[in-house]
């Protein structure tokens, strides 16, 4: 093993070891059931550097609900079939308010203010759908994680995706209003199927990392050598990522950890450090504003020690 390796290696070892030691582990995401049972005392992380390096600590293998992580991998699919015709239905600006925010959907006329709000994500879920039955739609995002990640046995946790579907009452909201205003196009109950499967599509830390290695790397997999999206695509879902990826607490995260990220409340988070590394962290605790709390605290502990942020040192 290599310095550097070896290095990042003793880091996220240490990081993990200092995560399982803290008390402060925030709350779990109890309005969704199945989602209230994971025990917050869990922490993973896993980076995959620019040589093909993994390191990873903890918990790291275990699979859990990427729940809004999701969002950027229906993001860049839509991007694939629509091109920038996609933003016509979604907007790009940071939302400044709870991912699902009723009230501001209300205020800019069943427009979501970009697609990683739950409503931006519902519109974007949409708009894979339309033309394809449901099972279709779904089959291609599970099939586009697996070849990401270059791992076919990720699946969708089928008790999170009922469970949600049974409590999803805000969600059948914001779906039900954008439908009043015609920025869905097909029946709610359809894509809001769609959608609550894709939340509950379960990969573990070390999955999460690899399939997003596109987006460190100009959009291509280095796994394969293949290009996911041209590097001007990539950039663009960063940006998206850096200002919108942790809802109204995108400015917390870019001030302390300072890279492009998204969170998901299943408590992962997949952050990108652009042509260093791509970063999966999970723990289920939450903050107020529904990112994971020591996510967020192991990806600032893992930026101020390798020089990650895109800030600079």
């Amino acid at each position: 093993m290599n310095k550097p390796a070896l290095h990042l290696n003793l880091v996220v070892k240490d990081i993990a070891d200092e995560m399982r030691r803290r008390p402060d582990r925030g709350e779990v995401a109890s309005y969704i059931p199945e989602l209230a049972r994971v025990d917050p005392k869990h922490f993973g992380i896993a980076v995959f550097d620019d040589e093909g390096n993994l390191a990873c600590g903890g918990d790291c293998d275990m699979p859990f609900s990427i729940q809004s992580v999701s969002k950027v991998f229906t993001l860049t699919l839509a991007l694939g079939r629509y091109g920038d015709r996609l933003w016509q239905r979604v907007g790009r600006e940071p939302s400044g308010s709870a991912f699902n925010s009723i009230v501001q959907l209300e205020y800019e006329r069943g427009v979501p203010r970009n697609p990683f709000i739950n409503a931006g994500a519902i519109a974007i879920t949409d708009m894979i759908l339309s033309g394809h039955q449901p099972r279709e739609a779904l089959g291609e995002i599970l099939r586009f994680m697996r070849f990401l990640a270059g791992d076919a046995t990720i699946t969708i946790d089928e008790a999170v995706a009922a469970s949600e579907q049974r409590t999803g009452y805000r969600n059948i909201a914001l779906a039900n209003y954008m439908k009043s205003f015609g920025v869905l196009d097909n029946a709610v109950d359809l894509t809001l199927g769609v959608y609550f499967h894709q939340c509950a599509i379960a990969m573990s830390c070390k999955q999460l990392a690899m399939a997003g290695r596109f987006l460190a790397h100009n959009g291509r997999n280095p796994a394969t050598g293949m290009s996911v999206v041209n590097p001007e695509r990539a950039r663009r879902i960063n940006a998206v990522m850096m200002t919108c990826g942790h809802y109204d607490g995108s400015g917390e995260f870019a001030y302390r950890v300072g890279l492009p990220g998204k969170s998901g409340v299943g408590g992962g988070i997949l952050a990108v450090a652009p042509g260093k590394a791509s970063i999966a962290v999970w723990a289920p605790g939450l903050d107020a504003a529904g990112n994971s709390h020591l996510g967020r605290v192991a990806l600032e502990a893992l930026t101020k020690r390798l020089g990650w942020s895109i800030f600079g040192a």
